[in-house]
């Protein structure tokens, strides 16, 4: 690309990007975002306190998803589902928790998934 193009290939970003700057700072809710930010941090500077100490103040237990659910499980992943199928033909049962089980891939080669899918049992925590 030489240098010219590339040139006039900025100038273009740049229009389009003032462009997108105009928009947006006629927005009434980034006008509003904004005032809240500043009276926000007003309020900070007036009280001596950081962001953190806000977002301690509103969530106390520091409710994080992905943190919640390590320590529920001790850090690896939620258990599955354990899932009971029962060949009506033989009566044979298969528990699994996964779809990846032997007994359970034969009988869906043979039968198709949909017919095994029918054959559940129950499913348990």
């Amino acid at each position: 690309m030489s240098l010219l193009s590339e040139f006039m290939q900025k100038e273009q970003q740049l229009k389009q990007l003032q462009a997108e700057m105009d928009r947006l700072q006629n927005d009434d809710r980034l006008k509003a975002e904004l005032a809240f930010k500043d009276k926000l941090e007003a309020l900070m500077r007036e009280f001596n306190k950081s962001s953190a100490d806000v977002i301690s103040l509103l969530d106390p237990q520091g409710n994080k998803p992905a943190a919640k659910a390590s320590t529920a499980t001790g850090g690896g992943r939620r258990k599955r589902k354990l899932k009971i199928y029962k060949n009506p033909n033989t009566g044979e049962v298969v528990e699994t928790r996964g779809g990846n089980q032997k007994t359970l891939k034969a009988w869906k080669d043979e039968h198709g998934s949909d017919k095994v899918e029918s054959w559940l049992v129950r499913v348990e925590e």
